[in-house]
């Protein structure tokens, strides 16, 4: 038994009507459309440019990573003054 206010939220929510409007929907047979043809070959095709950006980027324009000094660099000696 659900208590009245949880009741009212989820039938204020309309729950019902959007799984009935989709089961609807996943009925109707409709013509492919652009995104239906050509939706994941535009999709791979971008992530391969974006993926072949970076590593260009990453590799090739000479950007300093930061890494991790150890063993390059030796300590000065200190001077007395």
């Amino acid at each position: 038994m659900m208590f009245p206010l949880a009741r009212n939220a989820l039938g204020s929510l309309k729950i019902r009507s959007i799984l009935q409007s989709m089961t609807r929907q996943s009925h109707v047979k409709h013509s492919p459309d652009f995104h239906d043809k050509y939706g994941n070959a535009v999709l791979a095709s971008g992530t391969a440019f974006c993926v072949v950006a970076w590593v260009f980027t990453a590799t090739q324009i000479g950007i300093e990573w930061n890494l991790s000094p150890v063993g390059r660099v030796t300590p000065k000696e200190w001077k007395h003054q």
